[in-house]
């Protein structure tokens, strides 16, 4: 399959076989990532992939942020919408065989923002996602099932501390063998969003 295909035919999975991903074809999928642009070749990018015994504390340490959360929404009240949602996508994590976490070793989870620290922020994070892109076709390559989750906001502090990292954690990914086959979601027009000059 050619990278125009590939790009056009990946999808979003959320169901997944109970199939196990061998671990070169784990490796094969980082390499994409890891060959990924980044401005100043910068590469801020580290992977923590969790796997069989790690989802467990992995789980534990989710739902202890969850919890605190809905005991106490503070910062969180505007988008306490959001939360059902974010726990619809951990009964995902949970079925996928592979997590994969991101974290953007550039950049402080809480840091004080000047313009120039929040301009190399916005840069470190557009590299990782270069880099999550990266690793989507390369699995769909590999026929193996992916999501782009974003929802981990809602527990990256509880998640930092597990990682024993003062770092960002920017996205997580989920990899599996798919059990779906979900259809395009619809896009919108070229017309919409582009503007020639």
């Amino acid at each position: 399959m050619n990278i125009i295909d590939s790009i056009s035919n990946r999808r979003s999975i959320r169901k997944f076989s109970d199939r196990e991903i061998d671990k070169d074809i784990i490796e094969k999928i980082l390499k994409a990532g890891i060959n990924a642009p980044s401005p100043k070749n910068i590469q801020p990018w580290k992977f923590i992939v969790v796997t069989k015994k790690g989802k467990r504390e992995m789980f534990d340490t989710i739902n202890k942020g969850i919890e605190k959360i809905k005991s106490n929404p503070g910062s969180f009240a505007d988008t306490m919408f959001l939360l059902s949602s974010a726990e619809q996508t951990l009964k995902i994590m949970e079925e996928a065989p592979v997590i994969i976490f991101v974290k953007n070793t550039g950049n402080k989870y809480m840091s004080e923002q000047t313009p120039a620290k929040r301009f190399k922020e916005m840069t470190h994070i557009l590299s990782c996602g270069a880099s999550i892109e990266n690793m989507l076709l390369a699995a769909m390559e590999y026929g193996i099932g992916s999501l782009w989750i974003s929802d981990i906001f809602f527990f990256a502090i509880e998640l930092a501390e597990w990682m024993n990292t003062d770092k960002q954690i920017v996205a997580a990914i989920a990899l599996g063998y798919p059990a779906e086959n979900p259809s395009p979601p619809q896009r919108k027009e070229l017309d919409e969003l582009v503007e020639w000059r």
